[in-house]
């Protein structure tokens, strides 16, 4: 996964990840939303209005008590351990 920040402030963040889609960044999006100190999250896949940008931009907004970057890096860790939790109750239906 390749991920390029666009803009960085103290409280807003925006990053371009390269190669993913709607699947991916709803996730991502959400477990953001989950956080209690990020305000905003959204993304934008706008291939032709936006001269040819085909990976998505992840923007995010936070209240000020926490790093952008550091409630990206809370969200994704929370993806992590849900997918894990899922697998082991997948293994112990089965």
């Amino acid at each position: 996964m390749e991920l390029r920040v666009t803009e960085r402030t103290d409280e807003e963040l925006s990053i371009e990840i390269a190669g993913e889609d709607h699947t991916f960044m709803n996730v991502l999006k959400g477990s953001l939303l989950e956080h209690e100190h990020v305000n905003a999250a959204t993304y934008d896949i706008n291939p032709e209005q936006s001269g040819g940008q085909t990976d998505p931009i992840l923007t995010l907004k936070t209240d000020g008590s926490i790093e952008p970057i550091d409630a990206l890096e809370e969200a994704a860790g929370d993806i992590r351990t849900k997918a894990a939790d899922f697998k082991s109750a997948f293994e112990a239906a089965a």
